[in-house]
């Protein structure tokens, strides 16, 4: 609908929406007066006509109001804050529908690396990080590009070792899959030539000596990872804090916690207690496929501990595979190059079929990580066993990532009421996707990578998830990204897969009212209409009337939650 059209409806039902806006949030007489009016500007609702309005009022946390500016009027007391929009854009609090809050956070206090693709700017900032720390026992850090260790994508523990000589360094990559170890971590670790490679990991290795090159393949990881100083409760909480004021800056007023433990369990639950807590949290509880089904019973009891408001811990999240660029995404075919095999499956199908048929009884909903094809399908499959086995339900389960996708499935999810739960602002040809992706599949299927436009046309839904800290929380990077299919702002290169661009309204609708559907929660939030919950931004800029390229200068002027203004841009 265009906002002309748009602003006309509003205009046509306005005495309604008063009424309605009285009788939905049960604020009785509108003459009391809101707490908080935006008047004045483009008002984009999300709603299921993704109608226009020019005014909204909020009474506690409810929206008791949206309309013509005229009938917001009647909602302005002496005590009502009234902000004059002129002409910015107001949408649903965006949701990130998948990220790592508490990790994240944390990593922020330590070496970073990110979006880093010299090699010798990584290494010079690895040698400041520890002299300027010396006083820590291990160096950690996260955020190095394979495009920074080309042509291999990765470097090895004497270039580490030349940096970090005299304690333990351990770094994992921009995707987290990878990690980088130096040779102290690895002695601590007890990693040698005669260490056998874990289950679903894999121990780099020099060809001729078969020494530990210090670069560790997905769950080899906690080699040395089990070794490094846990987080206490108060820097794990910290961390979140640190998350928590990068997600009101960028809008973000809902989220799925990708991947829980029992440690994030016990960090939102304190956040919570202690009223710091300024998003709406899905907590995604992590499966470890090298553990056991007694898992399922934690997941049961931190349920329990979790049943309503601002935290729920109703999702489990099943890590099936690793990442293209390192042959560890589990593909349909092989891989063109290196081992020329098809990647390893965390789990087997039988496994993972009983797994997500006992969960799916048990009323959780299933969040899994597939970055090949074979992944998706066998996801996709597991779901189908899991309908056939319990009777249908809204059960909302998605697949993350969704990065090659074979076309034949891409109708299942909408057949299964699945949703494909796609990182947009990957979907772009940058250094690794050129250099590192494309040659280990060929053109052919990397047609099919981040194939969101086909999921949209299929009917499939889509919804947006950062994946942060492996890449950016802004929603509006985002956004522009999976419009353009380009880097923010564009590039000499132009729209990489254009035909697989999407509409505005579709990203849009990706991080907000989809995102609330994902998350059962498309009754209270992820559109503004009157008697849902007041979670809303504020934007510099209206979007349709910018160059898609220009989307990402935008900035987040007003971000409220739960009713409240919980940030202010300096200066908007």
């Amino acid at each position: 609908m265009s906002e002309k059209r748009g602003r006309t409806v509003w205009i046509a039902i306005g005495a309604l929406a008063v009424a309605a806006a009285a009788a939905s949030a049960g604020c009785g007489n509108a003459r009391q007066g809101a707490d908080l009016v935006l008047r004045g500007g483009a008002v984009y609702t999300m709603d299921g006509a993704r109608s226009w309005a020019e005014a909204l009022a909020v009474k506690g946390n409810r929206i008791a109001y949206v309309g013509p500016d005229a009938g917001a009027q009647e909602w302005i007391d002496g005590k009502t804050r009234v902000v004059e929009l002129k002409g910015r854009m107001v949408l649903p609090g965006f949701q990130d529908s998948h990220i790592h809050a508490v990790s994240g956070g944390i990593s922020l206090s330590q070496l970073d690396l990110t979006s880093v693709r010299d090699r010798g700017e990584v290494l010079r900032r690895i040698r400041e990080y520890a002299k300027e720390h010396p006083d820590l026992a291990w160096i950690l850090g996260r955020g190095w590009e394979p495009g920074a260790f080309l042509p291999s994508g990765v470097p090895n523990r004497q270039i580490l070792d030349e940096s970090i000589p005299d304690r333990p360094a351990f770094l994992k990559s921009s995707d987290g899959h990878t990690a980088w170890a130096n040779s102290k971590a690895l002695e601590v670790a007890g990693v040698t030539a005669l260490t056998p490679d874990p289950r679903n990991g894999r121990i780099g290795r020099d060809e001729r000596s078969g020494e530990p090159t210090g670069i560790l393949y997905e769950y080899a990881g906690s080699l040395v990872q089990t070794h490094v100083p846990a987080p206490s409760l108060d820097e794990r909480l910290a961390g979140l804090e640190r998350t928590l004021a990068e997600l009101r800056r960028d809008g973000i007023t809902s989220i799925i916690e990708a991947g829980s433990r029992e440690s994030d369990v016990e960090t939102f639950s304190e956040a919570v207690r202690r009223g710091i807590l300024t998003v709406r949290s899905t907590l995604s509880l992590r499966f470890q496929p090298d553990g056991g089904d007694e898992q399922v019973e934690r997941f049961l009891e931190w349920r329990k501990q979790l049943p309503a408001g601002l935290v729920r811990a109703t999702t489990v999240k099943i890590p099936l595979d690793g990442i293209i660029e390192t042959y560890t995404a589990a593909m349909l075919e092989p891989y063109l190059d290196g081992p020329r095999d098809r990647g390893p499956i965390f789990l087997e199908p039988p496994r993972l079929n009983a797994l997500v048929d006992r969960l799916d009884k048990e009323g959780f909903q299933v969040h899994v990580h597939a970055i090949g094809d074979r992944a998706v399908r066998a996801a996709l499959d597991a779901f189908e066993h899991a309908r056939k086995e319990n009777g249908p339900r809204d059960a909302r389960h998605h697949i993350a990532h969704v990065e090659a996708v074979h076309p034949a499935d891409i109708a299942r999810f909408r057949e299964l009421g699945a949703a494909g739960n796609f990182s947009p602002l990957w979907a772009r040809a940058d250094e690794n996707t050129k250099d590192l992706t494309e040659p280990r599949l060929g053109q052919e299927r990397s047609r099919w990578l981040y194939a969101m436009r086909s999921f949209v046309v299929a009917g499939a839904p889509v919804v947006f998830g950062s994946d942060w800290p492996v890449s950016s929380v802004n929603p509006l990077e985002g956004i522009e990204v999976a419009v353009t299919r380009e880097m923010p702002g564009g590039s000499a290169q132009g729209s990489w897969q254009p035909q697989e661009r999407l509409s505005l309204p579709d990203a849009i609708a990706a991080y907000t009212v989809n995102g609330a559907w994902l998350d059962f929660g498309e009754r209270e939030r992820g559109s503004l209409e009157a008697g849902r919950l007041a979670d809303l931004v504020v934007l510099s800029e209206n979007l349709f009337r910018i160059p898609p390229t220009d989307i990402h200068k935008a900035q987040v002027d007003v971000t409220v939650f739960d009713g409240r203004v919980v940030h202010e841009r300096q200066g908007s």
